[in-house]
């Protein structure tokens, strides 16, 4: 951990530095599941990804349900919630009636 510390920024570096002991015990629950064939899911969407974890599909919660994520080598340094967004684009639709002015010139179906 030390070593790979050394390429990342002052911010990241310290934040991992200070997870060490989180992210071991992370990677040792990710095997123990692994070896019984079940999904790695979790809640720790401020865990940064180290190298050890390239090649890992695992299940982050983004406040409403797990969202898979394949960790690749681009993302070593980043943090798990940076790929499980939180939030969605507003999609609308047509507007109801009495909406507004201009929805009473809309044919109602």
């Amino acid at each position: 951990m030390r070593e790979f510390s050394e390429f990342l920024p002052s911010k990241k570096r310290r934040c991992l530095l200070r997870q060490v002991e989180v992210i071991e015990k992370f990677l040792n629950q990710c095997n123990k599941k692994l070896s019984k064939g079940k999904n790695i899911r979790t809640h720790q969407r401020n865990l940064i990804i180290v190298p050890k974890m390239v090649g890992l599909t695992i299940y982050v919660y983004n406040g409403k349900e797990f969202l898979s994520v394949k960790i690749v080598e681009e993302m070593v340094g980043h943090r798990l919630g940076e790929f499980a967004h939180t939030r969605r684009k507003v999609e609308h639709g047509t507007p109801g009636i009495g909406a507004t002015r201009s929805s009473a010139f809309l044919s109602v179906k």
